[in-house]
């Protein structure tokens, strides 16, 4: 096995498992604070696309990770949308129509265009879930050990991006990553007491959890 097969795999290992903390904890905890709708939308979509540009590029590591991904996004849109009284089918329509343009666009295009492009739903999974703790009133609903793992995991596809020299992930990870970095950063500062920053009064009504049904 060669080194960037082993970095890869060891990529696949915390992909997989990225997602399950935060699913656990929405699960026992049925708390949305904290949490953005939009971060998880664009992660579906970028679960989905990343498993079809593996598949492009011939890299089992990278599709393992992002098929598996989908057991955990899934559940938590569910159970986000419960708790939000969202309709679940148009929950999931934006995030199924923007992996449908990244995997055109990836064999259109190519593997450069593309990681330009998957910097978009990337950005909008970080940026989403960093304004939700800027201005979440509470941040119970975050589960610590997935931003940590969310950053443990951009730093590795990195390296691996690097050795295979996979132009697409290296610019989508880098950037992702530099916002997974924020995220924890901000967080552990909510945790230790600061306060919720640009907090508005929709704001404030889009973070407390509903009865209605999906």
């Amino acid at each position: 096995m060669t080194v960037a097969e082993l970095v890869g795999w060891v990529g696949t290992l915390t992909g997989v498992v990225l997602g399950l903390p935060q699913l656990v904890r929405l699960a026992r905890t049925r708390s949305v604070d904290g949490l953005s709708l939009v971060a998880w939308q664009a992660m579906l979509a970028l679960n989905i696309g990343w498993a079809a540009h593996a598949i492009t590029i011939g890299q089992p590591p990278q599709f393992v990770a992002s098929a598996l991904a989908l057991l955990t996004t899934v559940p938590i849109l569910h159970l986000m949308v419960q708790q939000l009284g969202r309709n679940s089918f148009l929950t999931l329509v934006p995030g199924l129509a923007l992996a449908a343009v990244m995997i055109l666009i990836d064999q259109a295009f190519g593997s450069g265009v593309y990681g330009v492009v998957a910097i978009i739903p990337a950005v909008l999974s970080g940026a989403g879930q960093s304004v939700a703790i800027v201005r979440a009133q509470h941040v119970r609903g975050v589960s610590t050990p997935f931003l940590v793992l969310e950053v443990v995991n951009q730093f590795i596809w990195v390296a691996w991006a690097i050795l295979v020299a996979d132009l697409g992930t290296i610019i989508a990870a880098t950037t992702t990553g530099a916002i997974a970095v924020f995220n924890l950063g901000w967080y552990s500062a909510r945790r230790l007491g600061m306060p919720p920053w640009l907090q508005t009064s929709a704001s404030l009504i889009s973070n407390q959890p509903t009865s209605s049904p999906s």
